[in-house]
């Protein structure tokens, strides 16, 4: 491993003045699983490292009936996990943030720094997409907030500039009636990355439901919304046969990529299967007779 500086700011405005003080040479440390094993592999070599470890301003999670949820950057996977808010209100995340991995990094590794590392086998970014959060990213000149879906850009590339951190995830108060699951495949049991993840959630207003939102991740370059299959869902009433079809809609819209962990066709034929497990469970027909083969 090269050798580099460790810089300590004490402030968020201090540590984005050295971000853009020292440039592409520089990169922010958060829980540091991903960046310590990147830099180890000699991937990255930076020249210094800024941590953001002492920042209390961007760590913890909080509750308000009006404005919804708040999540610091630098909270941890198990805190979300264990969290009796996020379990109230947000039973989908809770869900996802503890299976993120395996132990030693749920306790370890932040939820912001997961997002801005945006490697596409991962599960928060996918998650968060179907429960159409926004991230607040700060800079020298202030803070702009964006949804997930225009922070990630592409393959392990964010809107961040390079003065910017993740300082904050938003997410709106869930409306009465909201349901949602996130769902993952995995080659083996030993494994902790997904080989493809869906999320959805929907919510029942009478006899229909509305506010359909499905996300694919780890099997595509980034999470995408699936806006084709939520329309067809949206248009009638969910049964098992229709959301059967969704899954194919789903299925059909992504550009899986292929590697050594799994073909192209094979994610495809994967995320067919896990999106409509997922959208049985949300929409209450996981359990009917007929609703899985």
């Amino acid at each position: 491993m090269r050798d580099f500086d460790f810089l300590q700011p004490v402030s968020v405005s201090e540590a984005t003045h050295m971000l853009a003080d020292l440039g592409d040479e520089c990169r922010v440390i958060a829980g540091g699983t991903a960046l310590m094993l990147a830099m180890r592999q000699r991937m990255l070599t930076p020249t210094h490292l800024v941590s953001l470890g002492t920042l209390g301003s961007l760590k913890g999670i909080a509750y308000d009936e009006t404005q919804g949820l708040r999540i610091g950057a630098l909270t941890l996977h198990a805190e979300v996990a264990r969290s009796p808010l996020v379990q109230a209100h947000y039973p989908m995340l809770a869900s996802m943030a503890s299976r993120v991995a395996n132990p030693q990094v749920r306790n370890q590794g932040t939820i912001g720094g997961n997002l801005c590392y945006a490697d596409p086998a991962t599960d928060p970014p996918g998650c968060l997409m179907a429960l159409d959060a926004e991230v607040v990213v700060t800079g020298t000149q202030g803070d702009r907030v964006m949804g997930i879906e225009a922070f990630l850009v592409d393959y392990y590339t964010t809107a961040l500039a390079p003065d910017e951190i993740l300082s904050e995830i938003r997410i709106a108060p869930p409306q009465p009636g909201t349901a949602g699951v996130y769902s993952r495949f995995l080659r083996t049991a030993a494994e902790h990355r997904p080989l493809a993840s869906v999320a959805a959630s929907a919510r029942r207003s009478g006899a229909a439901w509305e506010d359909i939102r499905i996300a694919v991740g780890a099997s595509t370059p980034i999470p995408l919304r699936l806006r084709r299959a939520e329309a067809f869902l949206a248009e009638g009433e969910a049964t098992a046969e229709r959301i059967a079809e969704a899954a194919d809609i789903v299925a059909a819209d992504i550009e899986p990529v292929s590697d050594l962990r799994g073909a192209a066709e094979y994610r495809r034929d994967m995320v067919r299967v896990v999106a409509r497990r997922t959208l049985l469970e949300v929409f209450g027909l996981d359990n009917e007779e007929g609703a899985r083969p």
